[in-house]
């Protein structure tokens, strides 16, 4: 099955009670019809495994950098039997820039147990979905919702500060946590699926273009209205945080990340000489060398040196 696109305003709306939770979706969703981006994803005969890739490069990687990556990806790799097919060390190369390459390997994994477990059907079952390699909570409910119409609560950064904002009063949310998050969801989706569906994308696209992180845009929000954060005269957020990334510029992920490109341009061991010059630093290129091996992105070869994974 497919994706929805973005519906005409005729389509199925939350129900018309006048609790709080009911015009707020209603709200939210007659906004995303009129505000919500063309993006792959919302194309009329999108995949599901094009849901399933789309998400899993979505990961702490913004919109516009996956865009040219997933059409590649998907134009090369048009179903899961197709990428188990390929060695690992194709989907690494073809994974590029993207960051984070574990991701890369753990959807050629998934793949693989797709083909082998599902016949090559992404499930549309939420369990099924999480005992894929490298799928978690959200990744499976966004397949779920978004790829097959199924009405499931779908929390991400964005939706979590949206809920934060407009329902909690906070100007952030407090560290996230599965059954909280869940049950704040839920208790605002709406009961149809078709709804459900599109409050769902409307949370995460408002929390993503309007109430963003850093200086949102309140006069252009539908809930500024109803906002409680608003209400209480934007008060400035004084709970627990989140942890904070380190900086990428000098970190071993930095580091990781050049030894990485270095293998994915080779087609032939890497030396250590070839390893040693990326990277001044002798502690942190060999920390950052060993992680690679541990998570499985590099591999000794018996020629000497260093390749991607082919197993």
């Amino acid at each position: 099955m497919s994706t929805r696109t973005i519906p005409p305003h005729n389509a199925e709306r939350p129900a018309t009670s006048e609790t709080p939770e009911a015009g707020l979706a209603t709200e939210i969703v007659d906004w995303f019809h009129e505000n919500g981006r063309a993006l792959p994803w919302r194309e009329a005969g999108f995949s599901a495994w094009g849901t399933l890739v789309s998400e899993f490069m979505l990961q702490q990687t913004p919109v516009a950098r996956v865009i040219p990556h997933l059409e590649a990806w998907l134009e090369r790799w048009p179903t899961p039997a197709d990428l188990a097919a390929s060695p690992p060390a194709e989907a690494l190369r073809a994974w590029s820039s993207l960051g984070y390459p574990r991701r890369a390997l753990w959807l050629h994994e998934a793949a693989v147990q797709i083909t082998e477990r599902h016949g090559g059907v992404v499930p549309s079952d939420v369990d099924a979905l999480l005992a894929l390699k490298g799928v978690g909570d959200y990744t499976a409910r966004a397949v779920a919702a978004f790829a097959y119409g199924l009405r499931h609560p779908v929390v991400d950064t964005n939706t979590r500060r949206v809920i934060a904002r407009a329902v909690q009063g906070q100007a952030e949310p407090a560290p996230p946590s599965r059954g909280r998050d869940l049950a704040a969801m839920e208790e605002l989706l709406p009961a149809g699926e078709s709804a459900a569906h599109d409050f769902n994308a409307g949370m995460m696209e408002l929390g993503a273009l309007v109430c963003v992180a850093r200086n949102p845009r309140c006069g252009q929000c539908p809930l500024s209205a109803r906002c409680a954060w608003l209400a209480a005269g934007s008060p400035a957020y004084l709970g627990p945080l989140k942890a904070v990334q380190k900086k990428y510029e000098g970190s071993d992920r930095q580091v990781r990340g050049l030894i990485m490109k270095e293998l994915r341009a080779a087609h032939k061991p890497v030396t250590d000489a070839e390893i040693d010059s990326v990277w001044p630093d002798a502690a942190q290129r060999s920390r950052a060398l060993a992680g690679l091996l541990a998570d499985g992105l590099a591999v000794a070869s018996a020629e000497g040196g260093y390749t991607l994974p082919h197993g």
